[in-house]
C-alpha cells in the first residue's frame, strides 16, 4: 500500500496526489480495468470538488459531507442509481483510507444507499428478442451469407444466451469455448473469471461462425473470438452500434438485463442469475426481483378468480 500520512485524520496537501494514489491502487492491486478506473476517477473528484466547497479534504471529509453530497446530486436530477454507485465508490475509497490508517474513522459508515432499485433497468419483451434472433439467423442461413453475417448472427445469440457485457464479448478468445460442453470461460470486472452456460442456440450459431466464418475473417494468427472484416479484434462501440442495428431501442446491455429478468420470470433463483451474471453482490441482482414481482401481480390479476375488479 502506499506510504502513511503522519498522523490519521490529518488534511492532505493534496487531494489530487491522494486519488493518484488510489487509482494506482485500484489499477494495480485490484486489477481494475481502464474504464472501470476512468468511471472511479469522475466519482471521487466530484465529490473532492464538493468537499472543497464546503472548506474540507478527502481526509477530512465527515458522513454530514457524504450526506450532504448525495442531497447535492439528487437536488441536480442525478437518478438514484447514479448517486448509488457514486456511494458504492466512496464506500470502496474510505475503505482503503481506513485499511492504510489514513483516517480514523469512515464517514459512509452506515449510510443509507440511495434506492437504486427503484429504477428498473430496462429489458426486451421475449417476443422482440425472437424477433432479433430469428432475423439475423435467417441472414446467416442464407445460401449467400457470408462470414459477417455467421460473426453478427453469433454475437447476438451469446450477448442474450450468456448475459454478458460488450467488453466480456469483445474480450473472448478461441481457447475460452468449451461447445460440446455447452460453456464458455468469461473474464468480468476485475480479471474475475466465471463459466457460463451457453445454450443449445448459441452453441450452433458459435460452430456456424467458427467452421465458415472466422477462418474467412483471420488475416493473420490471432487468439480474439470475434473479428472485424480486416482481421481484428472488435471494440465495445462496434458491438453496441451492431445491436442498434439489429434493433433501434436495443443495445448489449438491455440484452444482458433481458437474459436475467426472462429467467427470473421463469423461476430462476437470484443466487443462478447472480452467478451468470457475475455481479460481485447479490444486491445487484435483487433488483430482477421487482420484476418477477410485477409479472406475478399481472398472473394473478389474470387468473385468480378474486383478484379482478368489478367491471374490470
Amino acid at each position: 500500500m502506499a506510504a502513511r500520512a503522519s498522523g490519521p485524520d490529518k488534511p492532505e496537501g493534496s487531494n489530487a496526489g491522494l486519488l493518484r494514489e488510489y487509482l494506482a491502487y485500484l489499477r494495480v492491486e485490484k486489477g481494475l480495468r481502464p474504464l472501470s478506473c476512468e468511471a472511479y476517477e469522475r466519482d471521487l473528484l466530484q465529490f473532492s470538488e464538493y468537499l472543497e466547497g464546503q472548506g474540507t479534504t478527502l481526509t477530512g471529509a465527515a458522513q454530514a459531507q457524504v450526506a450532504g453530497f448525495l442531497e447535492h446530486l439528487a437536488k441536480h436530477g442525478v437518478e438514484s442509481r447514479s448517486a448509488a454507485r457514486k456511494l458504492s465508490c466512496l464506500r470502496g475509497f474510505y475503505r482503503w483510507l481506513l485499511l492504510d490508517k489514513r483516517i480514523r474513522r469512515d464517514p459512509t459508515l452506515n449510510m443509507e444507499s440511495p434506492a437504486a432499485w427503484k429504477v428498473l433497468p430496462k429489458s426486451l419483451a421475449v417476443s422482440e428478442v425472437d424477433v432479433m434472433l430469428e432475423r439475423a439467423g435467417t441472414a446467416a442461413e442464407a445460401p449467400q451469407a457470408d462470414a459477417i453475417a455467421l460473426r453478427d448472427h453469433a454475437i447476438l445469440e451469446l450477448l442474450y444466451a450468456a448475459g454478458l457485457r460488450a467488453s466480456e464479448l469483445t474480450d473472448l478468445n478461441v481457447a475460452d469455448l468449451s461447445l460440446d460442453a455447452g460453456r464458455a470461460l468469461v473474464r468480468g470486472k476485475g480479471d474475475k473469471e466465471r463459466i457460463v452456460p451457453l445454450g443449445r442456440a448459441s452453441v450452433e450459431a458459435l460452430e456456424a461462425y467458427l467452421k465458415n466464418g472466422r477462418p474467412a475473417l483471420e488475416k493473420r494468427p490471432t487468439s480474439r473470438l470475434f473479428l472485424s472484416a480486416r482481421g481484428r479484434g472488435l471494440s465495445r462501440g462496434w458491438v453496441w452500434r451492431l445491436v442498434k442495428q439489429s434493433d433501434r431501442d436495443a443495445s448489449p446491455h438491455m440484452l444482458r438485463h433481458s437474459c436475467a429478468t426472462h429467467m427470473v420470470e421463469r423461476g430462476a433463483d437470484l443466487r443462478t442469475v447472480q452467478t451468470l451474471l457475475g455481479h460481485a453482490d447479490i444486491a445487484t441482482t435483487q433488483v430482477y426481483t421487482h420484476l418477477a414481482l410485477g409479472r406475478l401481480k399481472a398472473v394473478h390479476r389474470a387468473h385468480h378468480p378474486r383478484a379482478k375488479r368489478a367491471n374490470a
